[in-house]
């Protein structure tokens, strides 16, 4: 292989790439979001500068994903933060857990999406609608909320997900130095509302030391929403180099 096809290359293994070259368009995302508030202290001290917490306000969302371009069938589910960033509101993308390599490659390193490997799920139980994250063989997260039981506005819908996402993407250097550490912006502009509903709904986070979603403690349940969408994923961009600074 010629230097100039090394230096084009996406992904590695050579010959197996771990994920095709994107965009990716997602048909069908279902979304379960609780969005809680927490302990304003813990929520401060895992907020990286310049960004900053108003309120104490965290989403936990589960995302089921059964059609992805080039990516196939996967779910998610991870902590976001609300955040400010020089007077932009928007949200912190603390944690994701994902059952799918591709999607664990891809967005770690095509963009900054903290992903790791998880065991997430979302489905209905009789009038229920549940999102789980087991993480190895232990439960961490359970959700529930009343199936559709009142319709959501879909611009509202739309603005909730549609919110500018911050993400940390730090690589290390061969002498264990960071190599690249970046704030990182993106946000979803191609968007289509298929279906929103609002309902009660309950947060349970246990306790794990590899999957710490219970250090932003539930304290009072905020809002809920069940949505269902078609997007493309918006490219991210730098927006503060700490290396630099």
């Amino acid at each position: 292989m010629h230097e100039h096809d090394v230096s084009r290359t996406l992904t590695t293994p050579l010959g197996a790439p771990a994920y095709p070259p994107g965009p990716y368009r997602f048909t069908d995302r279902e979304y379960l979001n609780i969005t809680y508030r927490t302990d304003p202290e813990v929520l401060r001290a895992l907020v990286p500068e310049p960004l900053r917490a108003p309120e104490p306000l965290v989403r936990f969302e589960v995302m089921r994903m059964p059609d992805v371009t080039g990516l196939g069938d996967y779910t998610e589910s991870g902590q976001v933060i609300a955040v400010e960033h020089e007077g932009e509101r928007g949200e912190f993308n603390l944690a994701m857990y994902v059952d799918s390599l591709p999607a664990i490659a891809s967005g770690r390193e095509l963009g900054a999406y903290p992903k790791k490997l998880g065991r997430p799920r979302l489905y209905v139980d009789s009038d229920t609608l549940v999102g789980t994250l087991d993480y190895g063989s232990l439960r961490v997260a359970t959700a529930t909320m009343g199936y559709k039981h009142r319709p959501l506005d879909h611009a509202a819908a739309r603005a909730e997900l549609a919110v500018p996402t911050f993400m940390l993407k730090t690589v290390p250097g061969y002498d264990g130095r960071p190599r690249i550490c970046e704030l990182v912006r993106a946000q979803i502009s191609d968007l289509t509302v298929k279906g929103a509903w609002s309902g009660p709904a309950r947060l349970q986070l246990l306790a794990h030391a590899l999957a710490p979603l219970a250090d932003l403690p539930v304290l009072e349940v905020v809002s809920a929403s069940h949505i269902l969408t078609d997007l493309t994923l918006g490219r991210a961009e730098v927006v503060h180099d700490y290396l630099a600074a």
